[in-house]
């Protein structure tokens, strides 16, 4: 009895840092997607001085607005992760649906955004900078929504008070959480501000 918890003491930061080694792994391939993406247009956007222009129909104001609302969901997802280390429920609970709402907020104002494009005949295939703009944040806004759905299976355990034998999972879903976020950070200045 006394040797199988001395194992199960052994074990857990062990599988603490593979899977947070695991979460690097996903973050590291993420950042090679998304470099990848960047790089090519910053190459594209060098040799079209015209795409400018282009830029000129993205709204400045709702991607400031986006981008306060991931920053605030980032001190959100902070706040969440110190209140699960000091096994505070209510407040992890509190912290992990507030983020997972600014998430969505995010997306719905995505949604409008997109909205207004395609009204304006404005589609992926309607130029480079336009199939660029769509696909940067297309798969950006897909990773915010599985960021969304982690967070709020967080939540449903911390509802039923579960949450606390996996509570690292906080830590890993917002490391990914940030991850996103950063992204952003990236994308709102080159699409945004480069005209």
């Amino acid at each position: 009895m006394d040797g199988a918890a001395h194992s199960d003491s052994a074990q857990m930061p062990t599988a603490h840092f593979t899977a947070k080694l695991a979460i690097w792994w996903l973050i590291g391939s993420e950042i090679m997607i998304f470099g990848g993406l960047i790089g090519s247009f910053i190459l594209f956007r060098l040799a079209r001085p015209q795409w400018a222009e282009m830029a000129h129909h993205l709204s400045v104001p709702i991607g400031s607005f986006n981008t306060l609302i991931l920053l605030t969901s980032s001190y959100t997802m902070v706040r969440a992760f110190v209140s699960s280390g000091r096994r505070d429920r209510t407040a992890t609970c509190w912290n992990l649906l507030v983020t997972a709402l600014l998430g969505l907020t995010f997306l719905c104002v995505k949604g409008y955004e997109y909205a207004g494009k395609f009204s304006h005949g404005y589609y992926p295939n309607a130029g480079l900078f336009w199939a660029f703009y769509f696909t940067m944040t297309g798969l950006h806004a897909l990773h915010v929504l599985i960021g969304i759905i982690a967070i709020l299976i967080l939540f449903v355990f911390g509802l039923r008070d579960r949450l606390w034998p996996i509570a690292s999972r906080v830590e890993f879903t917002g490391l990914y959480w940030h991850f996103v976020d950063v992204v952003w950070i990236f994308l709102f200045p080159l699409l945004y501000l480069t005209s």
